[in-house]
């Protein structure tokens, strides 16, 4: 998709599996998945569904039978610009996304994504009022997008970039959600990659719910929410399946207590005992031994620095519950006693 690399170059990426046997394998997976979303959307819901040229045309044939053909709303054309390797077709530069609504009764805010006229435009209908068309549009009031989008990828986007292959540009998720979901609405993203959705839902004033089945994934949102405004300190957690840890002891690094007042203290990692491989680690000042409760992350900067080595607390109870997190999806859990 918007990574301009072809798959084999991102596809072993470190934490990160995305390729199937054959189209048949992937489908067959996709089908149940679109059917689930199908039953969870709201009925003025929408659902978008971005994919590349190999798999667009039969995932449309899905989607006409779960939604229903007349449900299609747009079919939108995603272009981007990146290298152009191929010197025996037209190169590839756009994706594909999809949108099909639950019912006729849809969600849509046309003027939360109005955009500028082309300055042609505009000067045209200054010098001609109707300039043939029969009508005077709303020149100030901007115009609804086409159904083509142009929106640069990632790769060419440094401030926005964590690291994670296929990730998608901030703004083309900001026009989906502005324009299918008001302010205070539940967005989902059931194949979240990077976090891109959930982050410009919750920048937005909108609610979400995001999934994935890869370990780097969730390390990658919850990272990235971190960030934003500490909405990280919100993710609880049920310690369900694994009662442990998924990696042997040895290359993880070890915390330590400071108490600084009755209540309150720091958690301490020494530098030099912390692995490269370490992505993201999180602290429950009050932990009971089922639920961890995030109250404070460090994240490793993908660019530049160093992961923190310093976690402050406050309203520390008992025990104190330390988890890390490995790019590579392992995890180990440390419990301090205050």
């Amino acid at each position: 998709g918007e990574d301009s690399r072809r798959p084999s170059a991102w596809e072993l990426a470190e934490g990160y599996a995305d390729h199937w046997p054959d189209l048949d394998a992937y489908l067959s997976f996709l089908y149940p998945r679109l059917r689930l979303m199908h039953r969870l959307l709201s009925p003025r819901g929408t659902l978008y569904l971005h994919l590349d040229w190999h798999a667009n045309a039969y995932a449309r044939l899905l989607l006409d039978e779960i939604f229903g053909a007349e449900r299609l709303l747009n079919e939108i054309v995603w272009v981007y610009h990146g290298p152009s390797p191929i010197r025996s077709a037209f190169n590839r530069k756009h994706d594909t996304i999809l949108a099909y609504t639950k019912s006729k009764d849809y969600y849509f805010d046309a003027d939360a994504v109005r955009e500028p006229y082309n300055p042609n435009t505009v000067k045209t209908f200054r010098s001609s009022p109707k300039a043939g068309f029969g009508k005077v549009p709303d020149l100030g009031r901007g115009k609804v997008p086409e159904d083509w989008w142009y929106f640069p990828v990632v790769a060419r986007l440094h401030s926005e970039r964590t690291g994670y292959p296929t990730q998608k540009p901030e703004a083309l998720l900001e026009r989906i959600v502005k324009a299918s979901s008001p302010e205070g609405g539940l967005v989902g993203d059931f194949f979240c990659g990077s976090g891109t959705t959930a982050a410009v839902a919750a920048r937005l004033g909108r609610r979400f719910v995001a999934a994935d089945a890869s370990p780097r994934a969730v390390f990658t949102l919850q990272a990235r929410l971190a960030e934003f405004s500490g909405e990280a300190a919100l993710i609880q957690e049920t310690e369900a399946a694994p009662k442990g840890d998924s990696s042997p002891a040895g290359d993880w690094p070890r915390p330590h207590w400071e108490a600084d007042s009755l209540l309150g203290g720091a958690v301490t990692l020494e530098r030099a005992a912390i692995p490269p491989s370490l992505f993201y680690w999180e602290v429950d000042p009050n932990w009971d031994g089922r639920v961890f409760r995030s109250a404070a992350q460090a994240v490793r900067p993908w660019r530049k620095g160093e992961i923190g080595t310093r976690l402050r607390l406050s309203g520390v109870g008992g025990k104190v519950c330390v988890r890390f997190r490995k790019i590579t999806g392992e995890t180990r859990r440390v419990v301090l006693e205050t």
